[in-house]
């Protein structure tokens, strides 16, 4: 039997650090080789260098997670380069997927590929169904592509290459910056200072948004799911059910609980905008083939991550 060779591009984020925790523990990998490329190994923009990556790894397997990324005024302001440089890593990564006959590529999308103007919730069927918004339109087209490619692959040569759409992630080595970091890790780096300093802990906006999160360790579980036992070559979005969906406030206060912070001094700054109210996203697809897969409880989750973060705090990216 031959050896099996995963390698997984942009391995050593929050996405996939939680795929190198979660494969060390399944027996069922004990015998797979793992590669989990950083940046460091070759600029996946270049052609040349991709190729290089492959012909040295020669990977039987691959899951691609490396994407240039960016929050909301980086999205705004670099258009060009969040489609381009995109594009470029996703091509090359494809192309040499089929050229190093790679049998299985899983690629990860966003839920920022879908429509800006659609109904609830978003299933995988509404990917192409409306532009997407204006501000990231640069980046969701270079993902929507991905796609669209998967099926040009299988169409032409019958590639096994598929995508998985994440709803929001969080866990353990996330960038934890509050001015660049996701809605959780900067809320629990700003409730750690506000512990430190014995100031109130501020949320911006009203805390009643809605969303849908998914911890990384149950992400990386599906993840490896899809690359054994999913075999379409359509997308398919992995997250928690509708039911679990929870306001930022309920976060907050989770958050508050976990960092042993009183909660009557968690304030919700009203002046500051609240963004989108939700995303719903269905995972109806996920659950016809895993009905059973109980994902972690979020409180449970966000005190192993408050855990980590605070053993951690002079090292996490932040």
């Amino acid at each position: 039997m031959t050896e099996r060779i995963v390698l997984v591009t942009g391995g050593t984020g929050l996405y996939g650090k939680a795929i190198e925790r979660y494969v060390a523990s399944d027996p069922l990998e004990a015998d797979a080789k793992w590669i989990f490329l950083s940046s460091k190994e070759g600029d996946l923009r270049d052609r040349k260098q991709t190729e290089a990556i492959f012909a040295k790894y020669k990977p039987t397997h691959c899951i691609h997670l490396a994407a240039m990324v960016g929050g909301l005024f980086a999205n705004m302001a670099k258009k060009v380069e969040f489609y381009r440089e995109n594009m470029l890593i996703n091509d090359n990564v494809m192309e040499c997927c089929r050229i190093y006959n790679v049998h299985k590529l899983v690629s990860c999308l966003s839920t920022c590929v879908f429509p800006d103007k659609t109904t609830y919730p978003i299933d995988e069927t509404m990917i192409h169904a409306g532009p997407p918004h204006s501000s990231n339109e640069g980046y969701a087209y270079a993902k929507r592509m991905i796609d669209v490619m998967n099926r040009c692959y299988a169409d032409e040569y019958c590639a096994k290459f598929t995508s998985v759409i994440p709803t929001n992630i969080f866990g353990e080595f996330d960038n934890f910056s509050i001015q660049n970091g996701h809605v959780i890790p900067g809320l629990i780096h700003k409730c750690y200072l506000a512990k430190q300093n014995n100031t109130s802990f501020t949320v911006w906006g009203s805390g009643t948004p809605l969303r849908q999160f998914i911890y990384s360790l149950d992400l990386a579980k599906l993840t490896v799911w899809v690359l054994r036992e999913y075999d379409s070559t359509d997308s398919i979005i992995l997250s928690v059910d509708e039911k679990d969906e929870v306001s930022i406030k309920d976060v907050a206060l989770m958050i508050a609980d976990a960092m042993e912070f009183p909660r009557d001094r968690v304030v919700f700054d009203t002046t500051k905008a609240d963004g989108q109210f939700k995303k719903t996203a269905s995972n109806k697809k996920l659950r016809t083939y895993l009905p059973d897969f109980q994902f972690t409880p979020m409180d449970q989750a966000l005190k192993s991550v408050v855990s980590w973060f605070v053993d951690n705090y002079e090292t996490v990216r932040k």
